[in-house]
């Protein structure tokens, strides 16, 4: 994706034509609504509890993160678990998803369609050739002078041909996991997630909104796209009650999240601020997904509160698959002494900020993940956390190495690539050793 940046910012005189105003599509919350809004509470309480608390997150990087998130989950379908004479699969007991950018096209996908997925979403998304057919609809000269933005067209184009129109009253009607999409609000610097408890802050109604509108919203890079935006309806008098407002925070919580719950009263204002929300790539404040759910957890009081609220008791076993498709920018750059290229350079700069935040981001989570297990234990009942990282750090043939970190952020693969990436994620998680664990544990419980 980072390619077209220099092509499109060249051609951005043409490309923007008149003044674009985001189209706003999300509603004003009111109390007639059928459903209650997609949220935690709704989808666990709807989901039988099963024998491990497993979390999923799916990093950015484009197409590449979409089919290795792919490779894991057919893995986690494919791992049979026997227990008490029975056997089901690994896949089935994934409580929530989160997902930033590439990732969150997997993710939501899999939310609307389960195991349908693994016959549509190789040929609908992973094995089409996004990047062109956006850039030839943006290069359009019948649409240079119109008022829909970039952003506006890419989502006419997920909503036809890849989402069909659905919404998040689509995902309430499945028994699968939460998914949790992710962006970032530009005016406010913070993580957004579309769930009802962030909807809940701007006193509107998740339900009706558009699943392309939120997955272009997590994937929209800067410069590149538009954000896309939502309007903060002022006038609710039930924005008090919010969850992420309301709950005392642990003696553990760091200042960041402290900020963030300080950050997410800014939409209580009553001032013009804040009247339109600007969401753009989630990978700008958490590239992995894995902080949307530390700051849930945190801000929900701890582990304890949460499964309290969610009418839940702790299981034996406590399990993250991070899936991380960030790659290593290229050594070439020192090789010369030769200036860099703005390519080059805006993608090295990406991949130093990314790693740097990126190992910041699971230290802090599994510092939180054992803090959390030890809490939930009991003299009778200890829980064991497994944090279980998806990544190309995890291959270690230097031929098959450089092939996946010479994958582009594009939202184009080729079949080899496609192959290669599905495989990459199925055997990296079937090798990991901490997976291999849980497995082995799952099938030897006794509680």
């Amino acid at each position: 994706m980072i390619k077209l940046l220099s092509i499109i910012v060249t051609s951005g005189i043409f490309l923007s034509g008149c003044t674009t105003f985001g189209a706003i599509t999300n509603s004003q919350k009111t109390t007639e609504a059928s459903l209650p809004g997609y949220s935690l509470q709704s989808v666990m309480s709807s989901k039988p509890q099963g024998n491990v608390s497993l979390l999923l997150s799916f990093s950015g990087g484009g197409s590449r993160a979409a089919a290795l998130a792919y490779g894991v989950l057919k893995e986690l379908r494919d791992t049979q678990i026997q227990r008490n004479g029975h056997s089901y699969r690994l896949l089935d007991e994934v409580d929530v998803i989160s997902s930033v950018s590439g990732g969150s096209f997997t993710a939501a996908y899999y939310g609307l369609h389960g195991d349908k997925t693994f016959k549509k979403f190789e040929k609908v998304f992973l094995r089409r050739d996004i990047s062109t057919i956006l850039l030839e609809s943006l290069f359009n000269p019948t649409l240079w002078f119109s008022t829909k933005g970039r952003t506006d067209r890419t989502i006419e184009f997920y909503e036809t041909s890849v989402f069909k129109h659905a919404t998040y009253a689509d995902l309430q009607k499945k028994n699968g996991p939460l998914i949790v999409i992710n962006a970032s609000d530009l005016g406010n610097g913070i993580r957004f997630s579309f769930t009802q408890e962030y909807f809940d802050l701007l006193c509107s109604n998740i339900n009706d909104f558009p699943i392309a509108n939120a997955v272009a919203a997590s994937s929209s890079v800067p410069f590149i796209f538009d954000p896309v935006i939502i309007e903060n309806y002022q006038n609710c008098k039930n924005k008090q009650n919010a969850m992420l407002l309301n709950s005392k925070q642990t003696s553990h919580s760091s200042q960041e999240v402290k900020a963030t719950q300080q950050d997410l009263h800014k939409y209580l204002k009553t001032d013009k601020n804040l009247k339109y929300i600007h969401l753009v790539d989630g990978g700008i404040t958490d590239n992995l997904g894995l902080r949307a759910i530390y700051e849930v957890m945190e801000l929900s009081g701890g582990a304890q509160q949460i499964l309290k609220k969610l009418n839940r008791k702790p299981v034996s076993h406590f399990a993250v698959i991070a899936v991380n498709a960030s790659t290593h920018s290229s050594p070439d750059i020192g090789k010369t002494n030769q200036v860099p290229s703005i390519e080059s350079t805006i993608n090295a700069v990406s991949d130093i900020q990314l790693h740097r935040y990126n190992a910041a981001t699971i230290e802090l989570f599994q510092k939180g993940m054992q803090r959390w297990s030890q809490e939930l234990s009991t003299p009778e009942k200890k829980v064991t956390d497994y944090f279980i990282e998806v990544g190309f750090s995890g291959i270690k043939e230097p031929l098959r190495s450089d092939f996946f970190n010479a994958i582009t952020s594009s939202f184009t693969l080729t079949k080899d690539e496609v192959d290669k990436l599905i495989e990459a994620g199925r055997m990296l998680l079937r090798n990991h050793p901490a997976y291999k664990t849980l497995v082995h544990n799952l099938n030897n419980s006794v509680d």
